[in-house]
């Protein structure tokens, strides 16, 4: 999903390496990724792939990157939550293996982008909370809840996961347009689409 410039975000997120992303048409993106066997926790491989996923987003400028994006068909995704306005920064982080539990109705509309979908947005619904299960690089328990824009990340790359765009959760295609027309007519307007 892209984001903005990020600025404040320590180096540690950029030691891995930029990979290619995969753009839609790529079969990849439309497979559902494999589950991390719990013996590849703690390993070069996976810690790669993280470090890899965290710069390559950051380096793209997105909120978050999921590992068939960059054509690795398992189960992980990287995000970081910029502080913005009233909202909290969340570090960067890899999810291995994720569940989520969707709290309430998908009825919360936000603009989403994709990186491997560029240039385009559009308005999807999404679940204004999600549980979250899953697990670090190691194997280390992760369980937290996210609201807001942070669930709103974490759905768009558990999407991608399950081989599922943003596109394919668009209720009204109206509001789809190029990044341009979007930053001119769109951006901080509320459209009349509804769910």
């Amino acid at each position: 999903m892209p984001g903005r410039e990020r600025a404040d975000v320590n180096t540690r997120a950029l030691d891995g390496r930029h990979r290619t992303i995969v753009r839609m048409g790529n079969p990849v993106l439309r497979e559902r990724a494999q589950d991390v066997p719990h013996d590849r926790f703690g390993t070069r491989f996976l810690r790669d792939l993280g470090r890899d996923l965290l710069r390559t987003m950051f380096e793209d400028n997105g909120a978050g990157l999921a590992a068939p994006q960059v054509g690795s068909s398992v189960r992980v995704f990287a995000y970081y939550i910029p502080g913005e306005g009233d909202r909290d920064q969340v570090a960067p982080r890899v999810l291995v293996n994720p569940v989520l539990t969707l709290v309430g109705e998908p009825t919360e509309l936000g603009w989403e982008g994709c990186l491997s979908v560029p240039g385009l947005r559009g308005m999807v619904p999404r679940h204004p909370t999600v549980k979250v299960s899953a697990f670090d690089t190691d194997g280390n328990e992760l369980t937290f809840e996210a609201e807001g824009f942070h669930a709103r990340v974490i759905q768009h790359e558990y999407d991608h996961l399950d081989g599922v765009i943003f596109l394919d959760r668009m209720t009204d295609m109206s509001s789809l347009m190029f990044e341009e027309e979007w930053e001119q007519f769109a951006k901080g307007k509320d459209l009349p689409v509804e769910v």
